[in-house]
């Protein structure tokens, strides 16, 4: 019988939160980075891990430009080592070579996955490079910027290892 009760209680509260909910303005996420986790949760709006270590790479935001990590803006291509931030020489897609990636060829131990982020649009990674990564070790993932700079954060909060290979989202092939 109390069952039924909370279920009329909460049946006759649902159009007065409606109501409520509608009340408050939607606030624009101008240019923040999605969550893969976004069907299945808030992630967007709750952020599950309060505290990240001071060591750990988090990355904010994004432009057509650069990136915000830690709350630091960087500008052009990245690349992403041992949560160790570099510069990257690659300014558009096709300039993404082996002699690019090569730290990844001298780097112990080496991480388990390479995040590539192509840009505005995913890019289809040539079979020389695929062969490159893969015989140091390392799994591929090439997405847009934007998704990427969002998987890094997941991989990376979960603790894995992890590098990112990453073009301002403003780069178009």
């Amino acid at each position: 019988m109390v069952v039924g009760g909370g279920r009329q209680r909460a049946a006759w509260m649902l159009p007065y939160l409606v109501k409520t909910l509608r009340k408050e303005p939607l606030k624009p996420t101008n240019q923040t980075l999605p969550s893969l986790r976004r069907t299945f949760s808030l992630y967007d709006q709750i952020n599950l891990i309060d505290t990240v270590p001071d060591d750990q790479l988090r990355f904010q935001g994004y432009s057509d430009t650069g990136f915000t990590i830690n709350k630091v803006k960087y500008e052009g291509s990245l690349l992403i080592v041992e949560n160790k931030i570099m510069s990257w020489a690659p300014k558009k897609f096709s300039e993404i070579t082996t002699e690019s990636l090569s730290i990844f060829q001298v780097l112990r131990p080496v991480p388990e996955i390479l995040i590539l982020g192509c840009g505005r649009n995913v890019e289809p990674v040539s079979p020389a490079l695929r062969r490159f990564i893969r015989s140091t070790g390392m799994k591929l993932e090439a997405i847009d910027s934007r998704n990427a700079a969002s998987t890094y954060n997941i991989l990376n909060e979960e603790g894995r290892p992890v590098a990112a290979a990453l073009l301002p989202y403003g780069v178009t092939s």
